[in-house]
């Protein structure tokens, strides 16, 4: 090399060669991240995107030599973490756990941020499956026999939710909608774990709820599993159908996780938390920590994650505005 002097030369062969037996990929070597990386969640402590961040962000933490830090910022179904993110620099310091919430919220009401653009797409990396159980005393075992039944008694058998304009509430209405059907919708304030406990006690026929807060007490016969409210089948219940394979085709509710940055992040940031975040999605250890939590490992590029939030904006203004939803 011209105008290297010999020894400055043998000197970074050496640290390259150190680098490279070492095993660090080569990213972790790139000047990015400059200082310690924030990671916000919309959500409060051991919340699943909390768990997910954290989980990611220890792998991010080593592959990347810097610290990854979670901050838990609640409020207005993640909306307020949302619009700090897209307030933030664009220099990969301060990313954000997205889920669901932030396509189902802007596509009911009236805001000021909209996740596809004023975010930039990171990685997609799992899903929070939504299973439709029924109270052992309602004779069904299928969803056509859940739709029969319905069917012949309008109005008479009830949906319990978590609330007004959650997830399980919004699964209940896409489910009439393509139903054809009239189950009455029962929000609880208290949220899921109340209506659970009216569920078992058959108070209310029927319930969507995440499929790890179902799991033992489907085993145990207290509840039918009838349907995964998502297009792939749950590790964590293998046996339970799909909504399309039940007869209800496009029936997608599931609580999807995944990481973005501000609008603007250079494609150089972006690729390397790209690639630093799919693979720890291939992790034998963080995608058994995923599974005990009920979460199915997705991944994928940028550009397939930014298609998603695209489908998943749409998805959510159609159903809201056939339903007569929207605020």
């Amino acid at each position: 090399m011209i105008g290297v002097p010999a020894g400055r030369l043998r000197a970074g062969l050496v640290t390259c060669a150190l680098v490279i037996a070492s095993g660090i990929p080569v990213f972790a070597a790139e000047s990015y991240p400059a200082g310690p990386v924030r990671i916000v969640v919309g959500f409060g402590p051991s919340s699943t995107a909390d768990i997910v961040a954290r989980l990611i962000g220890r792998h991010l933490e080593e592959k990347l030599g810097k610290p990854f830090i979670i901050e838990d910022r609640p409020g207005n179904s993640s909306m307020l973490a949302m619009e700090a993110v897209a307030r933030a620099p664009n220099d990969g310091r301060t990313l954000f756990m997205a889920t669901v919430a932030n396509t189902l919220n802007p596509a009911r009401m009236k805001s000021s941020f909209d996740l596809g653009k004023d975010l930039q797409p990171i990685a997609l990396l799992g899903v929070v499956p939504n299973v439709l159980v029924a109270s052992a005393s309602v004779p069904v075992k299928t969803v056509g026999e859940l739709i029969a039944l319905a069917k012949a008694n309008p109005g008479s058998l009830t949906f319990g939710t978590s609330g007004l304009w959650t997830a399980s509430h919004i699964a209940v209405e896409m489910f009439n909608l393509k139903a054809g059907t009239q189950i009455v919708s029962v929000p609880y304030q208290g949220g899921a774990n109340q209506a659970m406990t009216d569920l078992l006690a058959g108070r209310i026929n029927l319930m969507f709820n995440v499929a790890a807060s179902l799991a033992p007490y489907v085993s145990s016969g207290k509840l039918t599993a009838l349907a995964v409210g998502q297009p792939k089948r749950t590790a964590i219940m293998p046996d339970v159908p799909t909504m399309e394979e039940a007869g209800l085709p496009g029936f997608d509710v599931g609580i999807w996780i995944g990481l973005l940055a501000p609008a603007g992040t250079g494609p150089e940031i972006v690729d390397t938390l790209a690639r630093a975040s799919n693979d720890a999605l291939q992790q034998p250890s963080i995608r058994e920590a995923l599974k005990a939590q009920g979460i199915d490992v997705l991944g994928g590029t940028p550009a397939e994650f930014a298609a998603f939030i695209r489908n998943d904006n749409r998805k959510w203004r159609d159903l809201l505005e056939s339903t007569g939803l929207k605020e």
